[in-house]
């Protein structure tokens, strides 16, 4: 049975932050909020949690289009190949922030991701998600939770998203109501900058 846990944004509970961080290192999977909607997430570096990922999201792991949820832009040389200017520069003034930015992956993804020529990069301006990163000391994978209701896209309650997640999530935690626009994706690969989809985030940025 997973826990529901309350955490504050201006100042989150070390304790409940260490309870996370370490269900993340036994390879569980946690739902946290972000500064869009509740994301569902493992550590990068276990193959059996990202299994567990791709399957309750109904895709091959090796086809799945995960983000990493990274603390801040020093992570990124460690898995992306080398960034111009021009695209740092974004980057720079967009994050922490909305935005999901695909960039090129390189020979150091993690495992289960080696065949991945991109890689989609998160930094969320939430500080609960983000000190949990940051106490596991490297980026975790993460993907939204939808709702399968056909009008509401995704479930902005944490105790509604715990009803229904309990069974197959290890730690939900409970960040207050979350948003219900998912991030702007911006993709940065080639020399044209791509808007792939247009969500929380202004595309002004850019």
């Amino acid at each position: 049975m997973s826990k529901l846990l309350k955490l504050y944004e201006n100042n989150p509970d070390p304790r409940i932050v260490d309870q996370a961080v370490q269900i993340l290192r036994d390879g569980g999977l946690i739902i946290y909020p972000t500064d869009t909607v509740y994301g569902l997430g493992c550590d990068i570096t276990k193959v059996r949690a990202l299994e567990r990922v791709a399957k309750l999201k109904q895709v091959k792991l090796e086809k799945a289009n995960f983000s990493f949820i990274c603390y801040d832009l020093s992570n990124l040389s460690e898995y992306v190949r080398q960034i111009d200017t021009p695209s740092y520069k974004i980057l720079r003034r967009a994050l922490p922030g909305p935005y999901t930015f695909i960039l090129k992956g390189n020979n150091n993804l993690p495992k289960a991701f080696k065949k991945k020529k991109t890689v989609g990069i998160r930094v969320p301006d939430n500080n609960i998600i983000r000190t949990i990163v940051m106490e596991l000391g490297n980026p975790i994978v993460s993907t939204s939770i939808y709702d399968e209701d056909d009008v509401i896209e995704y479930t902005t309650d944490p105790e509604l998203i715990y009803e229904k997640w309990r069974d197959r999530v290890d730690l939900v935690i409970d960040g207050g109501y979350g948003g219900n626009i998912a991030s702007t994706i911006i993709d940065l690969t080639e020399d044209e900058i791509v808007v792939v989809r247009e969500g929380k985030g202004p595309v002004e940025v850019l």
